[in-house]
């Protein structure tokens, strides 16, 4: 029993030190982007308008090219006519988190990016006055996203990119069952602070 702790005693000395050993690269970030969304068919027979949104995430680095990210986001998009009435909002709210994936191109410090997530997401419905008149609440989705990092400095990074984000939820409105399937390109301007 002692030779089995001591053992895993020095195996994680020994990854921490091979750990922190990979550079100076730094493991942690937050990032915040937002930017204009595009719809992707139309929601319950709804044609979207163009919305736009914002979302923070938090990055660990796990290994050299490859983390994790989760944080909260939020989009929106207006219909001018839509099951639910005349200019009826369409809000998505919810968090996201997913793997990473960051190489650098070529020898320069300009690196470009992946993403695969899931999201757990909702959508509200809100009419003109912005109240909310139903919710779908929350349930699964994903989320796709690539994009560049371009470095400002040792810790600032401009990080514009794509992202697309797929939501099925059924929702109960009028007593009519609708299944409510928001599928968006987001165009995305961000900043990444590195610590």
């Amino acid at each position: 029993m002692k030779t089995k702790i001591i053992i895993a005693g020095i195996l994680i000395a020994w990854l921490s030190l091979v750990v922190t050993a990979q550079g100076q690269e730094k493991r942690l970030g937050i990032e915040l982007s937002g930017g204009p969304s595009i719809g992707l068919k139309a929601l319950s027979g709804s044609d979207l308008n163009i919305g736009g949104g914002f979302e923070g995430v938090f990055h660990y680095r796990l290994m050299k090219h490859t983390g994790l990210y989760a944080g909260w986001g939020w989009n929106h998009f207006s219909a001018n006519e839509s099951f639910a009435g005349n200019d009826t909002g369409f809000e998505e709210t919810g968090y996201v988190t997913g793997l990473q994936f960051k190489h650098p191109i070529g020898t320069s410090p300009v690196k470009y990016f992946f993403r695969a997530g899931a999201l757990y997401n909702h959508i509200e419905l809100e009419n003109p006055e912005g109240e909310i008149i139903s919710d779908t609440h929350h349930g699964w989705g994903w989320q796709l996203a690539g994009g560049i990092d371009l470095p400002m400095g040792q810790k600032w990074h401009f990080t514009p990119g794509l992202k697309m984000n797929n939501l099925s939820r059924p929702l109960a409105f009028n007593q009519t069952d609708h299944q409510l399937d928001l599928r968006y390109l987001s165009l995305r301007v961000g900043f990444l602070y590195d610590f």
